[in-house]
């Protein structure tokens, strides 16, 4: 009984210090990342607004607004959204950070049938984030993106 005891204060111990570690700035930056895939698979704009730094400008011509303004149509065209990511690669330099993945976008309609599963449309994109690190909190101040194939 005793090493029982002693095998679960163990086992407490160790996760209460995996559970409180802050993890590495990589790992912030990742958080981000797929904060903002769930948010999108939830269509909840506010969510991703907010992981967006007030001074974003991007290479498209894009400012914090005007990526809300396209996310908001995005959605209000596609009922249902699915996001996933590959090959994430993040790098960590001081207060700036990059991330470099592609995703895989499918829509389609929300009807209930079995036939909800098949997508109706299907893109793969490749992105190239960069992000600043803002009062403690990583905000992502540009954004690139392509369409896989379309320049290839």
């Amino acid at each position: 009984m005793k090493r029982f005891v002693t095998i679960c204060l163990i086992f407490v111990v160790t996760i209460a210090m995996f559970g409180c570690s802050k993890g590495t700035e990589e790992d912030k930056v990742r958080k981000v990342i797929t904060d903002v895939q769930a948010a999108a698979e939830e269509k909840d704009v506010r969510k991703i607004v907010n992981n967006i730094a007030d001074t974003y400008n991007d290479p498209q011509g894009f400012n914090r607004e005007t990526i809300r303004r396209l996310l908001l149509g995005y959605f209000l065209g596609h009922p249902k959204v699915t996001v996933y990511i590959n090959y994430l690669n993040i790098s960590v330099e001081n207060r700036s950070a990059r991330a470099d993945f592609q995703t895989i976008l499918t829509s389609g309609k929300k009807t209930g049938s079995p036939t909800d599963v098949i997508p109706e449309s299907l893109g793969v994109y490749r992105f190239d984030v960069s992000l600043e690190k803002d009062s403690g909190d990583w905000k992502v101040t540009s954004a690139r993106w392509e369409r896989v194939g379309d320049n290839e």
